[in-house]
């Protein structure tokens, strides 16, 4: 039995998450297979475009192999030292407070 070779296209954004699946190419970039993924014709991407391979940053002229998975990033909504801020917040350790884990 002869296995489908392919890649994939990742890409979420608020109100919807894509995983669309691209018939491999020898020698194909990672731009090659965003376009025939046709997810620009579904929505917006970001520009420019910020590029990665299960989580390592890349650029968009990189060959791909069979089985990668190109991820689309976009930009953050929220700061992450504010989240982390607001969670301190509500959960209070420190000198006159107990952490959680004396919590029954």
């Amino acid at each position: 039995m002869e296995q489908i070779k392919q890649v994939w296209v990742a890409y979420s954004n608020p109100e919807q998450q894509f995983h669309i699946a691209v018939a491999f190419v020898e020698g194909m970039t990672a731009l090659q297979a965003i376009q025939n993924s046709g997810l620009a014709d579904q929505v917006n991407l970001p520009e420019p475009l910020q590029l990665g391979i299960f989580g390592t940053k890349i650029e968009a002229g990189t060959v791909l192999q069979v089985g990668d998975r190109v991820e689309i990033y976009r930009a953050l909504t929220i700061n992450p030292n504010d989240i982390r801020r607001k969670r301190a917040a509500k959960n209070p350790v420190g000198r006159f407070a107990k952490g959680n884990r004396f919590k029954l």
